[in-house]
Formats: structure tokens, sequence, C-alpha cells
């Protein structure tokens, strides 16, 4: 996979959330877009990185992402 990113400015950042596929909640640490891919065609989505309250960080679409 390749390691190309970049980030994407988002209103929530820094704030509580909760991802709404998985109901967790966290603060949203960055919004990154993303290539995925692990071919030679590229495929880009945007990823909302949320840390949990063990500390721990976890990615979901960024629209599961919800003001908590």
């Amino acid at each position: 996979m390749s390691e190309c990113y970049e980030y994407v400015p988002h209103r929530l950042l820094r704030k509580r959330v909760r991802d709404i596929a998985s109901g967790v909640e966290g603060e949203l640490m960055a919004v990154v877009n993303e290539n995925v891919s692990d071919t030679g065609t590229e495929h880009w989505v945007e990823l909302a990185y949320i840390r949990g309250a063990s500390g721990r960080e976890f990615t979901t679409a960024v629209g599961n992402v919800e003001p908590a």
C-alpha cells in the first residue's frame, strides 16, 4: 500500500464525537484523505481518526462521525 495521504479540515476536529457504525465515542484527532489501495490503481477515501477512552485511535469513514 502506498503511504499517500493528506490532512483534511473538519469542523469537529479536537471535539467529542461518536462513530455511528460502532457507537464508540472519542475525540476526533484527524481527517485524512488516504490512498488505501494495495494495487497499482489508486483508491482514495476520507478516514476519520478517533481516539477512544482507552487512548487507542481507530478509523472510520468520515460519514460515520457525528457530535457526541
